[in-house]
């Protein structure tokens, strides 16, 4: 599956060319993100849209690519940060999506990798935006608070993604253990299917709003997203500088009110060993006004993708060749 979504996003970015290319000048670029119906995949695409430039592609001062002469950039389905984190670390990727708690712990051999190397093989080209823990939960499941979820039927994604290790934080802030839930491993996509079929009470997604799979549920299910606030929001905003007090807003998903929650940042991380020069290619396109079309009409959240919030909260050093632009504008890290 994995390998057919690539080929398809390779596919798309190809067809825009003009001419046939000559292989030879050809560099491929891969971005892991996540699930097909998370945020992480549309965003991936979107940007891998963005920062291409193939062989035969209209210029840039034409409307056209404005990325790296000859590179080709996919959007890669993954497990999610956990992974991708590891994938670049091992040179299985070029770049990834990745949360910033995830970020920080792989770096720095703490948290849920402590008792491993740190990954000093990762480095930033740039934080994205704010991504919500929405925890979903069907009306006529008798779950209105996180307490609710005790003895229920409970999806907390797969092994290998960020919202995994943010779920049993929630749960263990709330004094709920894995024992004290019917708990499932899936992928939001698959978790919507168990919904609808009554074989599954509630789900965890950590992703920007709207979340692709959460929107198509409650269009024709009804749901509730339980709201992360009162003192054990603040105690874990508290303990984990990485979280931040969020919100959805009213009218995000059909029949949700306005519901408090955190978010973590999904930051846009890259292989140490990548040439300076590519990067700083890839890192000034991203930012550049023909990108800037794309993310706003591409989706909802590509508006939250600002170069004023690029550095913020950035969780692992800037590659050199991302350090040269921000420098280049006089842009600093907070």
């Amino acid at each position: 599956m994995r390998f057919l979504l690539t080929i398809c996003a390779l596919m798309v970015v190809l067809g825009s060319s003009q001419s046939a290319a000559d292989e030879d000048d050809l560099r491929f670029f891969r971005i892991g993100t996540g699930g097909v119906a998370g945020t992480y995949f549309p965003i991936g695409g979107i940007i891998a849209q963005a920062v291409s430039n193939p062989p035969g592609a209209r210029l840039c001062d034409q409307g056209g690519s404005c990325g790296p002469p000859g590179l080709v950039v996919v959007a890669q389905a993954a497990n999610g940060s956990v992974a991708n984190v590891r994938d670049i670390q091992n040179g299985n990727l070029e770049s990834a999506f990745v949360q910033s708690d995830v970020a920080h712990w792989a770096y720095t051999g703490t948290g849920t990798f402590r008792g491993n190397p740190p990954m000093r093989q990762l480095r930033t080209i740039a934080n994205l935006y704010p991504e919500s823990i929405h925890i979903v939960a069907r009306a006529d499941a008798g779950i209105g608070t996180v307490r609710d979820l005790v003895g229920k039927r409970v999806s907390l994604d797969e092994p290998g993604s960020g919202t995994l290790i943010d779920a049993e934080l929630v749960l263990r802030e709330y004094g709920i253990s894995i024992d004290d839930i019917q708990v499932e491993y899936m992928k939001a996509d698959l978790a919507i299917k168990w919904m609808r079929s009554n074989r599954l009470d509630a789900f965890f997604v950590v992703a920007g709003y709207p979340t692709q799979a959460v929107y198509d549920l409650a269009t024709e299910t009804r749901i509730r997203i339980l709201p992360i606030d009162g003192p054990e929001a603040e105690r874990l905003v508290t303990r984990h500088q990485f979280l931040s007090r969020d919100d959805i807003p009213d009218g995000i998903y059909a029949g949700v009110p306005r519901v408090e929650t955190l978010s973590v940042g999904a930051q846009w991380l890259v292989a140490a060993t990548l040439d300076d020069e590519t990067v700083y290619g890839i890192t000034k396109t991203l930012w550049s006004p023909n990108s800037r079309l794309l993310l706003n009409s591409g989706h909802a959240r590509g508006k939250s993708i600002t170069l004023e919030t690029a550095l913020q909260g950035i969780a692992v050093p800037l590659h050199p060749g991302a350090r040269r632009f921000y420098n280049e504008i006089n842009l600093a890290a907070e």
